[in-house]
């Protein structure tokens, strides 16, 4: 330092003019990437040959990569923004021990620091790479190891088309993240409810020939739960939901007085389908008493307190169900452990179909 460099003192104004400065460019540039999208908007029309004012954009792609930009009033869409919350609910709750609130999918996840915090918790593998540092290299070094060990566990093959990258989850693709973070959330079985058929209108950009060519496109984000877990097939009960709700009401009440027929022998009514089911005890002591037989109260949590014991017992419903001869369970034990009625429904359909000569047919 030379001598008549003046000495800056710690909370000097030229340092909090240097932070403002900071805040101040990254609010800039949060607005600068929403222009190009609105240029890109513009420029496109329905048109889907090459778009010349791309070029003049700070998109880098390589020959054949393409991206996707999600439309400004797509960005509104109810089901979009519930995905939203549900993923950013669901990681913060894994990595509550580090006291991280997800607020914002795009900028907590870009660098990879959180995402490798997340596949640590998940996979119980310890990511051996430094802490992610300012250096956008060091960040995409970082976002390397951790998508390789995602492909890994997933047991992605090299030739399989993947919906994200290191670069597009670098840049904040709000679409690559949300396809990364649903693939993760299926494959690790994610005690949480993923809002189905997840839509968003948005903008193809791909580069060919060495240039930029833009279209429009609905992308799906989600379809059904069953078919992302790669499960179950369709049954009426989808078709129930989705284009006889009138009669909703009237499955339920005929299951609700099957239910009772048996459970009023233990002085227990059954109201609500929707709440009375998911911690599985109404489950287990249906099944005994269609059986003809007691569950010991140490296989069970009578009066579960968190929502580990009322999977462990849903799941142990599951297992009776089997065990007395019922086909696999068409639902996840986390989703009626969710209170997720099409699955409570499911399975208390299926003891209904076993025992209906006793009882009342729909």
């Amino acid at each position: 330092m030379s001598a008549g460099t003046p000495k800056k003192e710690p909370g000097s104004p030229s340092k909090e003019k240097s932070f403002i400065g900071k805040v101040t460019t990254l609010g800039r540039k949060k607005k600068k990437d929403s222009q190009d999208l609105d240029e890109v908007m513009d420029a496109i029309g329905s048109a889907t040959s090459p778009v010349d004012s791309l070029e003049q954009m700070d998109i880098n792609l390589e020959e054949g990569e393409e991206i996707y930009l999600i439309e400004k009033e797509s960005k509104e869409d109810p089901k979009l923004n519930e995905l939203m919350q549900v993923l950013k609910e669901w990681i913060t709750e894994e990595l509550k021990e580090q006291r991280l609130i997800i607020r914002n999918l795009e900028e907590d996840l870009h660098d990879g620091q959180i995402l490798g915090n997340l596949i640590e918790k998940l996979s119980g593998v310890k990511l051996e790479v430094r802490e992610v540092m300012q250096s956008e290299v060091f960040q995409k070094q970082k976002l390397t190891r951790v998508l390789d060990m995602v492909n890994q566990l997933m047991n992605m093959q090299r030739w399989t088309k993947l919906k994200w990258s290191v670069d597009s989850i670098h840049s904040r693709n709000l679409i690559a993240i949300l396809h990364l973070l649903v693939a993760l959330a299926f494959h690790f079985k994610a005690p949480i409810r993923i809002p189905e058929y997840v839509e968003v209108q948005a903008v193809q950009i791909k580069k060919q020939d060495g240039m930029l060519h833009a279209k429009k496109l609905a992308v799906q984000v989600t379809a059904t739960n069953e078919a992302v877990g790669g499960r179950f097939e369709r049954d009426a009960f989808d078709t129930l939901f989705d284009h006889a709700p009138d009669k909703l009401n009237v499955v339920k009440k005929s299951l609700v007085t099957f239910a009772n027929k048996h459970l009023n022998k233990l002085n227990i009514e059954v109201t609500d389908l929707d709440n009375q089911f998911d911690d599985g005890v109404f489950f287990i002591l249906l099944l005994g008493l269609l059986e003809g037989y007691f569950v010991p109260l140490h296989n069970y949590h009578m009066t579960p307190t968190n929502f580990e014991e009322k999977v462990h017992n849903v799941n142990f419903a599951f297992e009776l169900m089997e065990d007395a001869g019922l086909p696999k369970a068409k639902a996840r034990a986390e989703d009626v452990a969710q209170g997720h009625l099409k699955s409570v429904l499911r399975t208390i359909y299926s003891l209904f179909l076993k025992h209906k000569q006793a009882d009342n047919k729909i």
